[in-house]
């Protein structure tokens, strides 16, 4: 690279991080991680000197906090005093800057030099199976999505979350290849803990790049149960309190596991740092990863160009890597998914057909099967809430206080404290059992939990019911049938009521979340062991956490498939993406539309395009891709200044030559426009045939209520792979209709069904 394109490209960089700190997260959290310290973390951006090469970065970024901080010592009660690192994270590949803990003073003393460019407080992000794949298809097909990906071998994928338990079955690498040639990463546990299967492992925790001992590696265990629902490989006899019994499997178990620990549970450090989640992305694409899976989220308001996670998965896609997310579990409410930018596939959580039963003359759930416990015969029922008072209703800590639970089963409400909570507080109060009752809002979504005495967890309606019988019933009186694992239970799958929904806030003319996956009472790894028989044990747990790495594990499959002498063959992110949305089911196992919590047919905001079907994703026939160039009309059609598109993108873009194209514009494969009565838009697509080298297709229409719907033309002829054809869509509201109209457009040939889904909605 010539002097003058090299000076170019660094102040583009340091432009990108200036614009990209000024406008960061206002919910950055300024606490400092050490309790008893004045220090803060914040992520610095610099002007590097010419003379300081990347490589040589860490060390120019050490010798200025070397000169300008004073040495802190860490004086917690009953610790040995220790020097607080001040350098958390140098970045490369994203950032030009570095992440540190600083003094009020040293801040003021450090924003005075001349290679500084801005500070913010370092932003906080949260943490958001034995038969998923029997569930989508993926077991019984002989020549389905495993045969023809090889189950994912020769993929990587790359895990930000609370790290990975590396000792677990279920990342042996019995049957796994070695990792290809490309792979760049490293592993910090010992041989044979680091193998074929699980190739990269770091942590980026505090600073320290080197990772921490094996057997703490993941306290949390959530890196552990995301990893393994991605990519595990098959482990017999798993099981959870003995139910949800049977092998296993990741969707993807001949794919590699790199774990990029950026999550911690400390109980003084517990967070995911803004810092940390920068540093593990900036090591994957050095590493080669060739997807990311990222169960986290942060704030749901924020725009592209303040979100670190959104920029940091732009240059990620950008160079071919497919980033999956969480849509969050904020829902049913709508406006609350989180990552929800179009280059990132946002799953939302959805049901599967097997239930742990725990009956109360009402269908319920429960993990923990107690059948020895006096609730196997009718004892006295009691509600706590019967007056109405919140705090009892939900069963919270001490609020049972003034009531007599002791031998009974008590009923409470979901909310205000934690489900398995709950039934502690039941338990310290004397009680026997407990039925944990949905809100309305929860609707039918009920979740396997371990709970730590008998219990059921019934659904908002007949919990009501239970209550009305309560009220009516001098003695009132209910048992538990703990029935085991239970499979074909209707409406599956069904969207989880937790959720997140649509619109995204930043860019509502992109319907998010993408799509749906396995998230409710999902079977994985866990990072304990068995205290009884100090065996690796697995755990049932909910959550889009779950869903994302579903989706993660069956986009490394069509990764797969779809290589050609270890060079991806014209398939890009936003061509796997496209091909998991077009192919999705929108019906459930029964044949009626896919529901809600409220067991009504979903809304998009809900749904998605629909639930993932791995099988029909494998060859979808056509797809809608994008290049990085395809986004920068859409920025400026954003409304976005130029200096702030240069922070998502990491070049100068000027809009009055690129154009600028509406949201709905964007060559996305769903359709998502705001229109009032006698308005009309016209959407411009291309299409790429992916499928049969010749082939027609035609357009089938159904309609959004009160929309007239128009394709131009309304046949394509395609006669060789990777050829394009465009069309457009004219979309007229005709009159007053719901305040969310859905209909779909489906290209047809006689052997595809490519489907996008169309939402219009009111202004």
């Amino acid at each position: 690279m010539s002097p003058q394109k090299l000076s170019s490209f660094s102040f583009l960089f340091l432009l990108k991080v200036l614009i990209f700190l000024l406008h960061s997260t206002s919910s950055a959290s300024t606490a400092g991680d050490f309790p008893n310290s004045s220090l803060k973390r914040f992520i610095i951006s610099v002007r590097r000197p010419a003379a300081v090469s990347h490589e040589k970065s860490r060390e120019w970024h050490e010798s200025l906090l070397s000169q300008l901080t004073a040495a802190v010592v860490n004086s917690a009660a009953g610790d040995t005093p220790s020097a607080i690192p001040r350098l958390l994270h140098s970045y490369t590949n994203l950032l030009s800057g570095f992440s540190a803990r600083l003094s009020a003073d040293e801040l003021n003393t450090i924003s005075k030099m001349d290679w500084f460019i801005n500070a913010i407080p370092d932003p906080v992000y949260k943490l958001h199976t034995t038969h998923s794949p029997e569930f989508l298809g993926l077991l019984h097909s002989p020549a389905g999505a495993w045969n023809d990906s090889k189950q994912g071998e020769g993929i990587i994928i790359g895990l930000l979350d609370s790290g990975i338990t590396a000792n677990h079955p279920s990342f042996s690498d019995q049957g796994v290849p070695p990792p290809p040639p490309k792979w760049k990463g490293k592993c910090t546990f010992p041989k044979p803990l680091c193998n074929n299967k699980l190739i990269g492992a770091q942590s980026f925790i505090f600073g320290e790049p080197d990772g921490t001992p094996p057997d703490d590696h993941d306290g949390d265990g959530h890196g552990t149960h995301t990893a393994s629902t991605a990519a595990g490989t098959a482990v017999s006899k798993a099981a959870s309190f003995g139910n949800a019994a049977g092998t296993a499997v990741g969707m993807a178990p001949r794919a590699h596991i790199a774990a990029y620990r950026v999550c911690t549970d400390d109980a003084c450090y517990d967070a995911c740092y803004g810092s940390n989640i920068l540093a593990g992305m900036d090591a994957a694409i050095h590493d080669r990863v060739d997807v990311l899976s990222i169960s986290l989220g942060g704030d749901a308001d924020l725009d592209f160009y303040q979100d670190p996670m959104a920029i940091s998965a732009f240059t990620a896609t950008s160079i071919g890597i497919f980033v999956s997310v969480s849509a969050g579990n904020d829902g049913p409410e709508k406006g609350t998914v989180t990552n929800a930018a179009p280059w990132m596939l946002t799953v939302g959580a959805s049901t599967m057909d097997r239930r742990i039963a725990a009956d109360v003359r009402f269908k319920g759930e429960s993990l923990n099967q107690i059948h020895d416990s006096p609730a196997r015969n009718p004892i006295p029922l009691v509600f706590p809430g019967i007056n109405g008072d919140e705090k009892p209703a939900a069963c919270s800590n001490g609020s049972l206080a003034g009531f007599d639970v002791r031998g009974k089963v008590v009923v409470c409400l979901r909310g205000v404290n934690g489900r398995v909570e709950k039934g502690e507080v039941v338990k310290a109060a004397g009680g026997a059992a407990m039925i944990l009752m949905n809100t309305n809002t929860a609707g039918y979504t009920t979740i396997a939990d371990g709970h730590v005495l008998p219990a059921s967890h019934v659904s908002h309606e007949d919990g009501i019911k239970i209550v009305e019988y309560i009220n009516t019933t001098e003695t009132a009186t209910a048992s538990i049938s703990f029935r085991g694992t239970e499979f074909r239970s209707p409406f599956s799958p069904s969207v989880g009521d937790f959720s997140s929904r649509g619109p995204g806030t930043a860019s509502p003319g992109i319907l998010k979340p993408d799509i749906t996956g396995p998230g409710v009472s999902v079977l994985a790894a866990w990072h304990e062991l068995d205290p009884a028989n100090k065996k690796p044990t697995f755990k049932v747990l909910s959550g889009t956490s779950m869903s994302c790495p579903h989706l993660s594990g069956i986009a490394a499959l069509l990764k797969a498939a779809h290589m050609l002498k270890g060079a991806p063959r014209d398939w890009s992110p936003a061509a796997i993406k496209s091909a998991l949305l077009t192919t999705a089911d929108v019906v459930d196992r029964s044949g009626k539309p896919i529901s809600d919590e409220k067991r009504k047919p979903a809304d998009f905001y809900a749904l998605g395009a629909g639930h993932v079907n791995p099988e029909k994703a494998m060859n979808p026939g056509l797809v809608y891709d994008l290049k990085k160039e395809d986004y920068f009309p859409y920025f400026c059609g954003l409304g976005y200044d130029e200096t702030l598109i240069s922070v998502i993108v990491d070049r100068e873009v000027n809009c009055s030559v690129v154009g600028s194209i509406m949201e709905a514009e964007l060559n996305y494969p769903s359709f998502s426009v705001e229109l009032g009565v006698g308005e009309r838009v016209v959407l411009n697509r291309t299409l790429t045939n992916v499928g049969l080298g010749s082939q027609r297709y035609w357009a089938e229409i159904e309609p959004p209520k009160g929309v007239v719907v128009k394709v131009v033309p309304k046949r394509l002829t395609f006669k060789k792979l990777k050829q394009e054809k465009k069309f457009r869509i004219v979309l007229k509201r005709s009159e007053e209709g719901l305040e969310m109209a859905k209909g779909y457009l489906k290209w047809v040939s006689q052997s595809h069904l490519v489907r996008s889904p169309i939402l219009i909605t009111s202004k």
